[in-house]
């Protein structure tokens, strides 16, 4: 009975460490907050069990990312989570490598929770959903810009002696008129239509999507032909709305998880294929995310507030 006691004594103050770890990696922490680690962290077996923790997950930060890796929302087991609060913790080292490495080969940057407006020097704008990112590449005769990660929303200054391009998963979108959306997903690209028209150009072919239409596209694959876009859809994440029909659990939890510090992850690929119809707020993604798990008919497994697993 003591050794069981003892097992769980050390296994939540693990769990508290592994919490504060993550807290602190979100940023700085307010005069309260900060005045309860230094109290946690006082007792010698806490301050021990918050080295260890600290230390495991800097060396892990040290190590090169994998190459080509498997969405992270495909990675972890309930099991694994459960029985080692740590591994949580380290996969958001992972998510952060991915960040970094983002925010490297960028122009302008939104980080988790934020979105930010971005004015061009030609007079065209550009808004940034969070942990979304883009490359510029101006030159004489074309404005061109990479949507590297994420989603964002071009309004684009006229110019007929250079045409304004969005590039994003191996295809691009030429404007032909003003604001249109560009969202990066798990399979490509969605292109969304508010103003005038774009020419859509993936695989060998193109299609031009006019004012109130939407298409999409994988990598090296041909652009959908255009459907009718509902106008209070396009660009919703602009309103701190996320609206969704028939898309996959793993597209919804990657946009709720650009606004949420830590991981949102599937215990398999196959509840992460589940289609979710419905409206969800990104201001606060927690709760969006125990919407789904009523709606789904899953369970949501938290571990602190950073870590959050759907399974059944």
């Amino acid at each position: 009975m003591t050794k069981r006691r003892n097992d769980r004594s050390h296994e939540r103050r693990r769990e508290v460490a592994v919490d504060w770890w993550m807290r602190r990696r979100a940023g700085p922490l307010g005069v309260a907050e900060q005045d309860a680690f230094d109290v946690w962290r006082a007792d010698p077996a806490n301050a021990a069990a918050y080295a260890n923790i600290e230390g495991l997950c800097v060396h892990l930060a040290t190590l090169p990312p994998p190459v080509e890796a498997p969405p992270l929302y495909a990675r972890p087991r309930v099991w694994l989570l459960a029985a080692a609060p740590l591994a949580a913790a380290c996969l958001a080292i992972l998510a952060g490598w991915g960040d970094l490495v983002t925010f490297l080969r960028s122009d302008h940057y939104a980080g988790t929770g934020e979105t930010r407006i971005v004015a061009l020097e030609d007079g065209s704008r550009v808004q940034l959903d969070a942990r979304s990112a883009i490359a510029l590449r101006y030159g004489a005769t074309e404005r061109r810009i990479e949507l590297i990660a994420g989603e964002a929303w071009f309004e684009v200054a006229p110019d007929a002696t250079r045409p304004f391009v969005v590039t994003a998963a191996g295809g691009e979108i030429r404007a032909l008129g003003t604001a249109f959306d560009v969202a990066l997903d798990a399979s490509g690209a969605r292109v969304a239509v508010a103003e005038h028209s774009v020419r859509v150009t993936s695989g060998g072919t193109d299609v031009v999507v006019a004012q109130g239409e939407r298409s999409a596209y994988r990598a090296d694959a041909g652009p959908s032909r255009p459907e009718p876009a509902k106008s209070a859809w396009v660009g919703a994440w602009r309103r701190g709305k996320l609206i969704v029909e028939n898309a996959p659990l793993r597209d919804v939890i990657a946009a709720l998880g650009r606004h949420h510090h830590g991981v949102v992850a599937c215990a398999s690929a196959a509840i992460c294929a589940r289609a979710v119809t419905g409206v969800f707020g990104t201001q606060d993604p927690m709760q969006s995310l125990e919407a789904l798990e009523t709606a789904l008919g899953l369970r949501l497994a938290v571990f602190s507030r950073f870590v959050a697993v759907f399974y059944e």
